[in-house]
């Protein structure tokens, strides 16, 4: 019997509490946005310029919204979507705000489903500490790509997660996409990669 060999390096430092380690260099924002907190990587990605993107793991920005890669994703392709203002309730958001980031939500689950070719998803949104917000102060959904039968023992039996893409070729992968409407997917076909 072969044994293979599962990298996901970025997960360690996550896994023991020492998420810092494995941070990049950020780039200071020239002008940080109105309420911003300096401390969160959100605001830090609203507010820096457009050439620092792929180091921050932002793919896109829009008039009220951006769109990181999770840098600690339970799937491949797992994305935030987050309005560009520090805010940490619905309520505190405008009704354009509101619609921009299901818009957002909308297009991103597109470009996946054709890039990635993932068969469904699971969206969620945390609000505060008590339902497991990580960042209670700055909201963001969660978009994680799902395959039919991407459960497997490995998250069951071992506590592990099985990503088999770089943070980086994702980026590269779903950066191509940004501007470009994603052709319509053909919901008969039966997909049965695992990207």
């Amino acid at each position: 019997m072969s044994i293979e060999t599962l990298w996901a390096p970025w997960r360690l430092a996550y896994i023991q509490g020492r998420e810092s380690v494995t941070k990049p260099p950020t780039p200071e924002p020239m002008q940080w946005r109105a309420g911003a907190a300096h401390d969160c990587f959100l605001c830090r990605a609203a507010a820096t310029l457009r050439a620092h993107d792929r180091t921050l793991g932002v793919l896109d920005r829009t008039a009220c919204s951006v769109v990181v890669i999770n840098r600690f994703p339970y799937a491949n392709g797992h994305l935030l979507v987050a309005p560009l203002d520090h805010q940490a309730t619905l309520a505190g958001l405008s009704s354009a705000q509101l619609l921009d980031l299901q818009t957002c939500l909308a297009r991103w689950c597109n470009s996946i489903e054709h890039s990635m070719q993932a068969q469904g998803f699971n969206i969620g949104l945390n609000i505060g500490i008590a339902a497991g917000a990580g960042l209670p102060g700055h909201l963001h959904w969660h978009i994680v790509p799902r395959w039919i039968g991407d459960v497997n023992f490995m998250p069951t039996v071992a506590s592990t997660r099985v990503l088999p893409q770089s943070l980086d070729s994702l980026w590269e992968q779903l950066s191509a996409t940004v501007g470009s409407p994603a052709p319509a997917v053909n919901q008969n076909a039966s997909h049965n990669k695992f990207p």
